[in-house]
């Protein structure tokens, strides 16, 4: 592929990583199209009448929506080359608070929005034997011990499961899948139109309380990761010969993506002669 002229696709363009990543990609040339729920935000986040710029509304939970974004994108540009599957939202609230519609809303945009994406992308990279398709997960898809993050965390751990196998999937059609698992950067990801609460919350959950005062007024706006190098990376990525199926971004994601390998060996190697002595006895003849 000629990297002065990729076509990119685009979802939940309309501000945070994703139209920090389509500000930049323009300025460099590349073709875009874009998708978000409202596409007047998206004109006037990005600008209009712009030639290399392809701005959809798109519902991401409706098949159908989906497939008309991706048929335009190649009506326009001629070709698909990158997929960046960034839509989606955050759900802070326990287990046992959050309500099955409000768990379900979570899945049906962080993960099938994305599945939706993936069908109807696939096709074209299969056939031309090319292509780069990147899922946006969340350190939280590594990392889980956020309490109050439970059922977000879990549709970041689908994305990052049906990143590994569609990359195994992918690579014999010459396709390329990266999921990237960011650490906290500083976007609009943690205001109140990005980030859901229980409707019915139980008091006694202190821990659930803390952490969600903690995202909302401490955390957000003094986030360490500026998401104008997150993108910057994410291009350069994209350029690389043997991009990572994994890419883990930022300090604060390395420092608990090693927490958590350390833990997971410390568990291993305590109860490794228990947990190993599961086989069949052999019988001797």
């Amino acid at each position: 592929m000629d990297k002065q002229q990729k076509v990119w696709y685009i979802t939940g363009a309309s501000k945070g990583l994703g139209l920090s990543l389509v500000k930049q990609l323009l300025t460099a040339g590349h073709k875009v199209a874009a998708t978000s729920r409202n596409i007047d935000d998206l004109k006037k986040a990005v600008g209009e009448d712009l030639p290399n710029f392809l701005p959809l509304a798109v519902n991401l939970k409706e098949e159908t929506s989906v497939k008309a974004s991706v048929d335009a994108t190649v009506a326009k540009f001629g070709k698909l080359d990158i997929v960046v599957n960034n839509a989606g939202y955050g759900l802070v609230g326990s287990l046992e608070e959050l309500s099955d519609k409000e768990s379900r809303e979570n899945f049906e945009v962080n993960v099938f929005g994305t599945l939706n994406v993936i069908r109807m992308a696939m096709p074209h990279l299969r056939a031309q034997q090319s292509g780069h398709i990147f899922n946006i997960a969340s350190i939280g898809g590594f990392y889980g011990d956020f309490p109050g993050f439970g059922i977000y965390c879990a549709t970041k751990f689908a994305v990052v499961g049906l990143s590994e196998s569609l990359a195994a999937e992918a690579k014999e059609f010459g396709v390329k899948v990266t999921v990237v698992q960011p650490g906290y950067f500083r976007t609009s990801f943690l205001t109140s139109g990005s980030l859901g609460v229980p409707e019915n919350p139980i008091a006694a959950y202190a821990s659930v309380r803390a952490s969600q005062n903690a995202h909302q007024e401490g955390i957000n706006g003094n986030q360490l990761g500026d998401p104008e190098k997150a993108v910057a990376v994410l291009i350069k990525v994209a350029d690389a010969e043997n991009p990572p199926v994994h890419l883990f971004l930022g300090q604060d994601a390395y420092d608990l993506a090693d927490q958590k390998i350390l833990t997971v060996q410390q568990d291993m190697d305590a109860w490794e002669s228990l947990a190993t002595s599961t086989a069949f006895e052999q019988v001797n003849a």
